[in-house]
């Protein structure tokens, strides 16, 4: 445990309040999003949800697993919040579940993986991730409504698959300006 704290540099409350602020708008935007189908297997939210991976990656390569865990649960804290009053409370709370869930398995996995080559952590942890975010999420938001949540769910996992692929070049670029660690 101490090893971890000097391992990585403190967030400054700026740095923590800028995190913060990037998740809720991530998670709050998708959870608004989720609710547009664009047609019968997606959704808009599965366009913008990944991006939630790509700052919990970065945090996590410059911060530590620690730092990215405080942030997942301040961000879902606010995320919850605010999804009350801009979603329907079964989406607010699906979405905090899964967000949750989802964030905390990608931070783990992310963390065990970061020495191997750049691209295997953001890449494994946030397609684990992916997958049981849309799997929590559209079971819990809209199981026995009717509604076609499996084929969303299908095409939202495909879509959030292809755009954290996609998410690796921006980490690339940026994990060596904003998430360099410490010691390298």
């Amino acid at each position: 445990m101490m090893a971890a704290a000097r391992r990585y540099p403190p967030m400054s409350r700026t740095q923590f309040g800028i995190a913060v602020l990037c998740m809720l708008l991530v998670v709050v935007g998708s959870n608004i999003l989720v609710q547009v189908p664009l047609n019968d297997w997606l959704t808009w939210g599965g366009l913008s949800y990944p991006v939630a991976f790509l700052v919990t990656d970065l945090l996590n390569r410059r911060f530590g697993p620690a730092a990215a865990r405080r942030v997942a649960w301040f961000g879902f804290a606010a995320a919850l919040v605010v999804s009350v009053w801009v979603a329907s409370p079964r989406i607010a709370l699906a979405s905090g579940l899964a967000y949750i869930c989802a964030q905390l398995v990608d931070i783990q996995v992310f963390d065990r993986l970061r020495d191997q080559r750049w691209w295997r952590a953001p890449l494994v942890s946030g397609t684990l991730g992916a997958i049981l975010d849309t799997a929590v999420f559209f079971s819990v938001a809209f199981a026995a409504t009717g509604m076609p949540w499996v084929t969303w769910m299908m095409g939202d996992l495909a879509i959030k698959l292809a755009v954290n692929v996609s998410m690796l070049a921006p980490f690339r670029a940026l994990m060596w300006n904003l998430a360099k660690p410490a010691n390298a």
